[in-house]
């Protein structure tokens, strides 16, 4: 059966003060409260500044094993596309705590609209896959060029996941479905707030959406179908504004459940965290 991950992009959220961390919590407390919730975590904070090792190892006590961590890659990797060296080796060897831990997850590179398909930039996704050969790679591209099967294919060849994404229905955006590319899926829920995706300001403007049970449940279908497909499935809902993602991810653990998909719910070590999100 598929293991399915589910969590949040980012934890360091003071609008889940009250909600998910009790009033009063400090930041540097705010994952250690989080890991008794969800048991993965897209880590953000890589994509503007590259943690190093003792970062990692505090990663790792606070959460005590309980947390499967997604790595962002820096953005000298996906927008500045100027990565040098000593990029590349922090980007592979600061994580090794996660590693030694058992809980690093694939490594993300979320490219923005301005990288449409062409061969300039086939080539430089080639060339990142290759430095990267031998770690899990998901690959999140906002533009539609990208949307085809046989971009789907060679991901497959060369060993990369393709992140499926829920985006606004406001055009030129990839599908939303589960495509698999390999034994591990990667799912990300930005939210459908169509007013807001290309007009907001802020990404916190953009994921300003609370998903309906009705859209958990036809989440929930997409990936039911492909059960049997999959070892490892990560769903991280990106929609963090105002504690969207806290209710939505009930929803859909519950309309997994439903349809016969076995997705754990984290045991607090304390009662009364998560209040009424």
């Amino acid at each position: 059966m598929t293991r399915i991950y589910i969590g949040t992009g980012g934890y360091s959220n003071d609008e889940w003060l009250g909600k998910l961390y009790p009033a009063g919590t400090k930041s540097g407390e705010y994952l250690s409260i989080y890991a008794q919730h969800f048991d993965c975590v897209e880590l953000n904070s890589s994509f503007y500044a590259i943690p190093g090792l003792k970062a990692f190892e505090g990663m790792v006590r606070k959460t005590n094993g309980r947390v499967r961590f997604t790595v962002k890659l820096n953005q000298a990797f996906t927008h500045a596309r100027t990565p040098a060296d000593a990029d590349f080796d922090r980007m592979l060897q600061s994580p090794q705590p996660l590693r030694e831990a058992g809980v690093m997850g694939p490594y993300l590179a979320q490219f923005p609209y301005s990288f449409p398909r062409t061969p300039e930039h086939r080539k430089y996704l080639l060339g990142l896959a290759e430095r990267f050969a031998g770690h899990e790679l998901a690959v999140e591209f906002r533009h539609i060029s990208w949307d085809k099967p046989e971009v789907r294919e060679g991901l497959s060849e060369y060993g990369l996941i393709w992140v499926s994404p829920d985006y606004p229905p406001v055009g030129g955006l990839p599908e939303p479905q589960v495509h698999v590319t390999g034994d591990t899926a990667y799912l990300r829920l930005h939210g459908r707030n169509a007013g807001n995706w290309w007009e907001g300001t802020s990404a916190s403007e953009r994921h300003d959406h609370l998903y309906t049970q009705a859209e958990m449940d036809e989440w929930a279908d997409k990936i039911a179908l492909r059960e049997g497909e999959l070892d490892t499935l990560y769903v991280l809902f990106q929609n963090t504004t105002k504690g969207h993602a806290l209710r939505n991810i009930p929803m859909l653990r519950a309309a997994l459940n439903a349809r016969g998909l076995n997705v754990a719910t984290p045991e607090p070590e304390q009662s009364g965290l998560f209040g009424d999100a």
